[in-house]
């Protein structure tokens, strides 16, 4: 197994585990669970919007399914060139976050929505790590 390999297959991991999360315990404060959004543990037990919003989180879970799901196959038959273009688009997919998500997440903990407070600084660092580790196996491999 290669490097590129393993990078993706660490990452297809740690998005299972967000799926399960997802999935089986959305209220949770780990991973991409929901629970820290303060507005969710409101919404859910409202009857108007209950369906709504198991429907979103259904549904990034299922997005996420697709990346895991193509991943399994750029690490299984995928040759050496679709895994190096597989992380290079992992990486400019991952970046988006600051594109939308970081800016709304920000301005939902500044305004006391997320808890624990300062919740966006543990994302950030979350996904510049994963951006930080492909770009290192990205060197890597082409070196």
């Amino acid at each position: 197994m290669n490097i590129l390999q393993i990078g993706i297959s660490v990452f297809v991991f740690i998005e299972f585990l967000n799926i399960m999360m997802l999935y089986y315990m959305p209220e949770s404060k780990m991973g991409n669970g929901v629970g820290v959004f303060n507005d969710y543990l409101e919404l859910k037990d409202n009857i108007k919007v209950n369906d709504f919003i198991g429907y979103l989180i259904n549904w990034v879970a299922g997005a996420k399914l697709i990346f895991i799901m193509i991943g399994i196959v750029v690490v299984i038959f995928g040759n050496y060139n679709t895994q190096l273009f597989t992380v290079v688009a992992l990486i400019i997919s991952i970046l988006s976050f600051y594109w939308r998500l970081y800016p709304a997440i920000r301005k939902l903990d500044k305004e006391n929505k997320i808890s624990p407070k300062g919740y966006y600084k543990t994302l950030n660092y979350m996904i510049l790590s994963f951006v930080i580790g492909f770009s290192v196996i990205l060197i890597v491999s082409i070196i």
